[in-house]
């Protein structure tokens, strides 16, 4: 059996999406987390961070579900979001210039703004029990909260943006050992879903450079909630204003969280190719 797949990217975030709208989709008649992983491989599949599937909804115009590389499956993803956003346009599944997008995470509503794809975000969770996050003495929100990691201590500032981050301030984001710290911080016990990490550097005001850590998925070149997160919690920190560009390895997105509590992120999505895979796994 052969199913059909479209490569996308948001600033090198890779996905495969699989539209589920009208053939079978092949998650559904098995292991998707195998599926997932199978797919995902860089050397013996297609080559992703995240498999996005494509759906019908019953309380939205569409629905996405969202599979890491090692199966696991997530809330929300804004790269993703903007990459599905720019497939239903570009194949004219939809003639709306804003979406509703039914996640894990709840509804969430991608713009046309030219180029680029606006995404209302929703608004961030500080509440330790809702990112979640199961800190002694944080029940008003986990700013700077001390978390030891071997061998130092960390500085972690906890939001959610539909899906769990811990933001660390860093000096030098570029050398920082991310793919030592960041694995070992996103299943800490104090982590009870596990946790996406962002290591940021401050350079302005309105500027922030980042390096993640996603949950699943290990170091990627963006993280679109990570971004977001980013931004909410060096303003709570008072270490940068409400509207920011967060520099990522793959390039920058505007992140702006406005006087309504929504969080809203703009920023490219690019399709890289359409193809088609064996599914004798």
């Amino acid at each position: 059996m052969k199913m059909r797949f479209t490569k996308m990217h948001g600033l090198g975030n890779d996905f495969i999406l699989i539209d589920c709208m009208t053939d079978t989709c092949p998650p559904e008649m098995g292991n998707a987390e195998a599926f997932s992983r199978y797919l995902c491989d860089r050397r013996f599949g297609i080559g992703a961070d995240q498999l996005l599937l494509l759906y019908p909804s019953e309380t939205a115009d569409f629905r996405m579900r969202i599979l890491n590389s090692d199966g696991s499956e997530v809330e929300m993803c804004g790269n993703g979001v903007r990459c599905f956003a720019k497939y239903v346009w570009d194949r004219g599944l939809s003639d709306k210039d804003i979406l509703s997008i039914e996640t894990l995470a709840g509804v969430v509503k991608p713009e046309k703004m030219g180029d680029m794809v606006r995404v209302d975000m929703g608004e961030p969770a500080l509440e330790p029990e809702r990112i979640p996050v199961r800190l002694p003495h944080a029940s008003g929100g986990v700013v700077d909260y001390p978390l030891r990691i071997d061998d130092r201590e960390f500085r972690i500032t906890c939001v959610s943006m539909g899906n769990p981050h811990a933001v660390i301030v860093v000096d030098d984001s570029a050398v920082f050992p991310v793919e030592k710290y960041g694995p070992l911080i996103e299943v800490h016990p104090v982590f009870p879903k596990k946790t996406n990490v962002e290591f940021i550097e401050i350079i302005s005001r309105r500027e922030i450079r980042m390096r993640v850590w996603e949950r699943g998925a290990g170091e990627t070149m963006a993280c679109g909630t990570g971004a977001s997160a980013v931004a909410v919690a060096a303003s709570l920190k008072g270490l940068t204003d409400r509207d920011v560009t967060v520099h990522l390895r793959g390039g920058d997105l505007s992140i702006e969280w406005a006087s309504d509590n929504h969080v809203y992120m703009t920023g490219p999505a690019v399709e890289v190719f359409e193809g088609t895979i064996d599914l004798a796994m």
